[in-house]
């Protein structure tokens, strides 16, 4: 019986947890982040990528785009946006 190329991989209990966790970790950054519209890059191949927060209201950071590697490097950079934030606006008092 002949085989079909390419085959597709077959989807591994890690990769659904995998998924489902990035997921939850998306929604959680979302929910938490309202000031910044947030989403996965995608690399080439057509896995997930980084994670990116575009700015939408001043009020939550300072720069435009964030671009980290993890959901927890995102989260720590975004905090230290809604940090940075404070400080602009209370020198621009």
């Amino acid at each position: 019986m002949p085989s079909e190329w390419p085959q597709q991989a077959t989807s591994t209990q890690h990769d659904t947890d995998s998924k489902r966790s990035a997921d939850e970790a998306l929604a959680a950054l979302r929910r938490d982040f309202t000031g910044h519209r947030i989403w996965r890059g995608v690399k080439r191949d057509g896995r997930p990528g980084d994670w990116v927060a575009s700015l939408h209201d001043k009020s939550a950071g300072v720069d435009p785009t964030v671009i980290r590697s993890s959901a927890a490097e995102l989260r720590e950079a975004l905090v230290n946006e809604a940090a940075r934030a404070v400080v602009v606006r209370a020198g621009t008092w």
